[in-house]
C-alpha cells in the first residue's frame, strides 16, 4: 500500500504537467461588405464626386446666377451691374400682361398633356397584341418620336397654310371657310398644341406598350377566365397595371409643355398680340430677342417658371403618387 500510494501521486503529477494543447480561435473571417464599411469616410465620398460636379456645373452654378442676375440691373451686354434687390420682381407682378401669360402657360399644359395620354393609352391598348398588322403600326405611330421640334413645326406651318395648307383644304371640301390657325387669336395657342401633342405621342405610345408588355400573361388569364373580355379586362386589369407609366408620362409631359419653346418660336413667335407667348417664350423675348439683353427680368422668370414646375410637381408626387405606391 505505501508503494502504490506514491506511484499514483506520480501518474497524477504527470498528468497535470501534461498540458493539453488548446487552438486559438481563427479570426473571423470578414467578407467583403464588412471590409468595404471599414473603409475611410473620403475614399467613399469619392463616389459621389463625378455627380456632385455635374450637379454643379449644370445645375447650382446656373441656378445661383440666375438668382444673383434676378437681383440686379444689367448692361448691354447681359451682365449685371447694379444691385436693385426685388424691383425685378415687383416689375414681373405688375406687369399686366403676366396674368394672361401664365394662362397661357397653364392652357398650354392642359391642351397638351390630357389629349397626348389620352390618345396614346388607346392607341397602345389597341396595338398590344402581336401581329403583323399592329407591329407596322407601331413604327408608324412612333415615327413622330424621331422628328425634331423645327422639323415637325416647319411641317406644321404648311398644313396651318390659311391659303394652301390641308387643314383648310380639309374644312373647305365639307363647305366651310379658311381658318387662320396661326393669325387668329383664338387658335393660335390651340395650333401649338395640335403639333405638340403630334409629336409626343410616338414617345408615349413606346412607353405604355413597354408597360402593357409587362403586365404577367397569368393575370391576364384569370381575368379573361373569370368573364373579363374587351373593355372590362382593360379598364379593370390592364389600366391599374400601368398605373406608374401613366404617372411618368403625365410628370414629364406637364413639365415639358411648361418649358415647350421651338414650336412656339417656329409656328407663332408668341403672337398674334401674345395669345401664344408662355412663361419660357417670354422669358426669352426680354433676355435674347432684339437684343433687349434685360436679363434681370427674365432671371426672375425663370425663377417664376422653376417655382411653378416644382409646386406642380410637389401636387402630382403628393396626389397621383400616393395611388401609384398602392397599386
Amino acid at each position: 500500500m505505501s508503494t502504490s500510494a506514491p506511484q499514483s501521486a506520480g501518474q497524477n503529477s504527470s498528468i497535470r504537467s501534461q498540458q493539453i494543447p488548446v487552438e486559438k480561435p481563427e479570426p473571423p473571417h470578414r467578407s467583403q461588405t464588412q471590409r468595404r464599411s471599414q473603409r475611410t469616410p473620403i475614399t467613399q465620398y469619392w463616389y459621389f464626386l463625378p455627380a456632385s460636379i455635374v450637379f454643379c456645373i449644370f445645375v447650382a452654378y446656373p441656378l445661383f446666377q440666375t438668382l444673383r442676375l434676378s437681383l440686379s440691373g444689367t448692361d448691354l451686354f447681359g451682365s449685371a451691374d447694379t444691385f436693385v434687390g426685388v424691383r425685378n420682381f415687383v416689375r414681373l407682378f405688375t406687369n399686366p400682361d403676366f396674368v394672361k401669360i401664365l394662362i397661357n402657360t397653364a392652357l398650354f399644359a392642359l391642351y397638351t398633356v390630357v389629349p397626348t395620354i389620352a390618345i396614346s393609352l388607346v392607341i397602345s391598348l389597341m396595338l398590344n397584341r402581336e401581329s403583323l398588322v399592329n407591329r407596322v403600326f407601331r413604327t408608324v405611330f412612333a415615327l413622330p418620336f424621331a422628328y425634331s421640334v423645327s422639323a415637325a413645326s416647319i411641317v406644321f406651318s404648311a398644313f396651318f397654310n390659311p391659303a394652301t395648307g390641308l387643314f383648310n383644304e380639309v374644312i373647305k371640301q365639307f363647305g366651310g371657310s379658311g381658318v387662320g390657325w396661326l393669325t387668329d387669336q383664338r387658335f393660335a395657342l390651340l395650333s401649338i398644341a395640335l403639333t405638340t401633342v403630334w409629336m409626343n405621342i410616338g414617345y408615349n405610345i413606346l412607353v405604355l406598350l413597354a408597360g402593357l408588355g409587362s403586365v404577367p400573361e397569368d393575370i391576364v388569364e384569370a381575368a379573361r377566365l373569370d368573364g373579363a373580355s374587351g373593355l372590362r379586362l382593360q379598364h379593370y386589369i390592364m389600366i391599374p397595371l400601368i398605373r406608374p407609366q401613366l404617372f411618368f408620362l403625365i410628370v414629364t409631359g406637364t413639365i415639358q409643355s411648361l418649358e415647350s419653346f421651338g414650336q412656339i418660336h417656329v409656328l407663332t413667335k408668341g403672337g398674334p398680340a401674345s395669345s401664344s407667348t408662355t412663361l419660357v417664350y417670354d422669358i426669352y423675348l426680354h433676355g435674347f430677342a432684339n437684343n433687349n439683353s434685360n436679363f434681370g427680368y427674365a432671371s426672375a422668370e425663370a425663377l417664376v417658371l422653376i417655382l411653378v414646375v416644382a409646386i406642380i410637381t410637389i401636387i402630382q408626387f403628393g396626389g397621383m403618387g400616393r395611388k401609384v405606391d398602392v397599386a
